[in-house]
């Protein structure tokens, strides 16, 4: 049985804990999917998760009556990590995918999160470049300005959900200033000429992944979100909110991997003991169970903190996703070592966990990122 304590923290309220009893039900019902075909669970899940409302917590009308809550997006990332990395994938990148749409998407646009939100619709997130990843204010694929619309020149790499996805936010430069001031986000649909995916790219723990080629794609005027120029503030606020939630992702993992490492320590005999009884054991089960409860802290922290009207929460969120995604790849090393050769058969469970970690540590902000954001917005912060 996962813990559930920290549902007493005062982070939470009522409904955050029903809501967690909630998606831990669903969860026993509907998992596992077959992941043979890594395009088909995707689809699946999120199919699933749109039928039975799950997704209506990704990316609400700003008028809607469930309004963006961060916390609810943590609780139900983190079960569903802690059930399978590909059932959390699929949840994550719907909210991600709409997110831009969510926050700063018209009337008209904003009918795209309707299908998301059902389950009818798979959307992406499209940022990333050959030539820059977590910098995105050296982002090169253009949107010229053509009669009333644009034409999209570029590429797009590392994109989730790219080749089954229906929409894509795709940020552009359409050159309103230098660097990070020169950005849009536009909406564009699957299927326009001249937009191909030019190559899937496969992981050590599979994903949909594809990289995006953009042939003089046309695109409307009103494809655009928000104004010309605010697509680095579009990304960065969206970013600011999902975050937090790939920090709870990995508390998910974490905590599977500590619950695995407990049973298996309380079951194994070693020298005609359980393996539960020899110190070297019980100090890395110490070690696991303080990471995990200081990522949660982490984690519900900067959750809590948007909820409650905090404008930003960037270095909360970079703290949160740095401390628990470091953190449970140590966990999951940790149970590995436990687990000492079934730990790394291929289908156990902690060898896939010790898969599914690894990206979190890169993507949504490499961990080196992360650190120069905290040092920034520290640094900002203290008086001179």
């Amino acid at each position: 049985m996962p813990d559930k304590s920290f549902l007493t923290w005062p982070f939470f309220e009522d409904r955050h804990r029903t809501l967690a009893n909630g998606i831990e039900r669903w969860c026993e019902t509907n998992l596992p999917v077959d992941h043979a075909d890594i395009d088909a669970a995707c689809r699946e899940f999120v199919r699933k998760l749109g039928r039975d409302g799950w997704l209506a917590h990704t990316a609400p009308d700003p008028e809607a009556p469930l309004p963006l809550d961060v916390r609810t997006l943590c609780l139900v990332r983190e079960t569903l990590a802690r059930h399978d990395g590909l059932a959390d994938f699929a949840f994550a990148m719907q909210g991600l995918g709409a997110g831009p749409v969510s926050l700063f998407g018209n009337a008209k646009q904003r009918d795209w999160l309707r299908r998301t939100r059902s389950g009818q619709a798979i959307a992406a997130f499209a940022l990333t470049e050959p030539q820059s990843g977590s910098d995105v204010a050296n982002i090169a694929l253009t949107a010229r300005q053509f009669g009333d619309g644009y034409i999209l020149d570029g590429e797009k790499t590392w994109i989730s959900n790219g080749g089954i996805a229906d929409l894509y936010v795709v940020f552009a430069r359409t050159g309103e200033g230098a660097g990070a001031k020169g950005l849009s986000a536009f909406l564009v649909p699957d299927g326009l000429p001249g937009f191909s995916i030019a190559e899937r790219l496969d992981v050590i723990a599979p994903h949909p992944l594809a990289r995006l080629k953009f042939e003089r794609v046309a695109v409307p005027a009103y494809a655009m979100i928000g104004a010309p120029g605010d697509g680095f503030k579009i990304a960065m606020a969206t970013l600011d909110i999902f975050r937090a939630t790939v920090g709870a992702a990995a508390l998910g993992f974490a905590r599977r991997a500590l619950d695995e490492a407990l049973a298996r320590a309380k079951s194994r005999e070693l020298f005609g003991a359980p393996l539960a009884e020899l110190q070297i054991v019980q100090e890395k089960i110490a070690e696991m169970a303080v990471d995990v409860d200081a990522a949660a802290l982490l984690v519900y922290r900067a959750a809590w903190a948007k909820d409650n009207g905090a404008a930003r929460v960037t270095r909360e969120a970079a703290m949160a996703k740095l401390y628990a995604t470091d953190r449970a790849q140590s966990v999951i090393d940790k149970a590995v070592q436990i687990h000492g050769g079934d730990g790394v058969r291929r289908g156990h469970i902690v060898e896939r966990l010790y898969r599914e970690i690894r990206a979190l540590r890169i993507y949504e902000g490499a961990s080196e990122v992360q650190k120069i954001i905290i040092a920034r917005q520290t640094l900002a912060g203290a008086k001179s």
